[in-house]
């Protein structure tokens, strides 16, 4: 799932990373969105579902729902936008309300725009040192890092699984596909799977 306060650059990010595509045209997300993107790690062929939530406080009720059962976690803030930088706080805690502790990045965007920066550099290592996350700069605009975001997300989502302690959430591998899982967005109460082993997705009530 992906946070943080409206016009960071949270919906840019997947479609660039999904899509390829940037446009600086601002829309603003109503709800959720979903984009997925399949990508191998450690020889293992894992398919992201990425969840994009609206960064408005009116869509709340509606966001924190698709929280519930996210297995991993992007905190975006913008280089230029000093109240989404003082929010990220907030933002874990409510990621943390509803899926306890996750694996999570702070995600540094625009850092293209440095001149404008309203963040220094040694206040955003805090923050992520403060939270106990990775920090990544990022450049959605001209694609600096977006992939790694994802890829170490994954990458830790891969060593939970092989984890015995924990690893309720991810699909098993598929019988054609013995090297593959799927990385999924809800908890296993709000979802089934069908007979080829792959995972319907059902919202949480």
């Amino acid at each position: 799932v992906i946070v943080g306060n409206g016009g960071v650059g949270k919906s840019s990010m997947i479609q660039r990373y999904c899509n390829g595509t940037f446009t600086k045209d601002y829309k603003k997300t109503i709800g959720v969105d979903f984009l997925e993107r399949q990508i191998e790690v450690d020889g293992e062929e894992v398919r992201l579902m990425l969840w994009d939530t609206a960064g408005q406080e009116e869509f709340d009720a509606i966001t924190k729902a698709y929280y519930r059962g996210a297995q991993a976690c992007v905190l975006a803030f913008s280089t230029t936008d000093r109240d989404s930088f003082e929010a990220a706080h907030s933002w874990k805690l409510k990621v943390e309300n509803e899926c306890g502790e996750i694996p999570t990045v702070i995600v540094q965007n625009k850092i293209d725009l440095m001149e404008q920066s309203v963040v220094n550099p040694e206040e955003a290592d805090l923050l992520a040192r403060a939270l106990g996350c990775r920090l990544l700069r990022t450049s959605v605009k001209e694609d600096v890092n977006v992939a790694a975001v994802f890829r170490h997300l994954a990458a830790r989502c891969l060593a939970d699984l092989r984890d015995p302690r924990d690893c309720d959430y991810f699909t098993s591998p598929t019988p054609h596909h013995p090297n593959s899982l799927t990385i999924s967005a809800f908890s296993p109460s709000h979802s089934s799977k069908n007979h080829n082993g792959t995972i319907v997705l059902r919202p949480n009530k």
